[in-house]
């Protein structure tokens, strides 16, 4: 008789929330019960102020664990103060994480006592995520939960560049790769988060396919767009920019004007002519653009 096997996505029944926003609270404590020792130790930034939608917080009220949380902002830093200044297990530092030797994770946290492998690590800083994770040398935590960008499909290779100026995010496969790099491996992917453990507890969650599109189960964000044959230009799935609530408008999106947008074996003669005279003016309006922007 063949043995039963676990889902892939089987860490997904645990979800609930506490205090995260997507079923983080419920996933995190599995992971660590999964996991042979636990230090109680865990690591959040940014913390905003504490206590909305925070991955960490469960562990620190209900499971004594010593935490370390990063918060940039002054205004969330000095909420985030007052949230936990009764817990003496707690250290808030008020500071930017990024990904320079003056500023990276592994120089921040040498200034504090805590173990190299503490248990968890969580980032959320809506961009540089993959760039301050690159980093990270000298720390090694066990389990690693950081945001990437939910409207990028599985399959796609995408890393914002390491600009502290703008927020875009990466994309699932490239967080994996990079952490495969660095000697973790996906265990289990939310809508807008991921998490990897290190290599040497890997087997304890018995999971046969930990690819991205294996392992990810929502797609809501997600935005196709792909061309007919005609030219004309398909948005399928999500149609909304998420952060910004705005609607994506497909007629927008069109590169070819609608009188053109036809099999080009099908086109009459002065449609032939039309598109040529269509596709200089492109050439001429980007010589133009690079000559004088760059």
């Amino acid at each position: 008789m063949q043995a039963v096997t676990k889902s892939p996505q089987w860490l997904l029944d645990h979800a609930h929330n506490v205090y995260s926003q997507s079923g983080e609270d419920g996933i995190i404590r599995k992971i660590l019960d999964v996991l042979p020792t636990n230090n109680k130790w865990c690591v959040e930034f940014g913390a905003w102020d504490g206590k909305h939608l925070s991955n960490v917080r469960n562990l620190i009220l209900e499971f004594d664990y010593n935490a370390l949380l990063i918060e940039a902002s002054r205004d969330k830093y000095e909420e985030l103060v007052v949230n936990y200044q009764t817990h003496k297990n707690v250290i808030t530092l008020n500071q930017y994480v990024n990904f320079l030797p003056e500023d990276n994770l592994d120089t921040i946290l040498s200034d504090h006592s805590l173990p190299f492998d503490f248990d968890l690590l969580s980032v959320d800083v809506d961009g540089n995520d993959y760039h301050i994770l690159a980093a990270m040398q000298e720390f090694k935590p066990k389990v690693v939960c950081v945001e990437f960008n939910p409207t990028i499909p599985s399959e796609v290779h995408f890393v914002q560049k390491a600009d502290v100026t703008i927020n875009q995010g990466s994309s699932l496969l490239s967080l994996t790769e990079l952490m495969r790099s660095k000697g973790y491996e996906l265990i289990c992917v939310l809508n807008a988060n991921a998490f990897f453990v290190v290599n040497e507890y890997f087997p304890l969650f018995e999971i046969t396919d930990n690819s991205p599109s294996v392992l990810r189960r929502s797609h809501a964000n997600l935005s196709y767009i792909f061309s007919g044959f005609d030219g004309q230009m398909f948005l399928v799935g999500s149609q909304f920019l998420p952060w910004h609530d705005l609607e994506i408008d497909q007629n927008k999106l069109q590169q070819i004007p609608k009188y053109l947008r036809k099999y080009p074996l099908n086109y009459s003669p002065f449609q032939t002519f039309l598109f040529k005279l269509y596709r200089k003016k492109l050439s001429l309006s980007k010589k133009i653009k690079k000559t004088f922007f760059g």
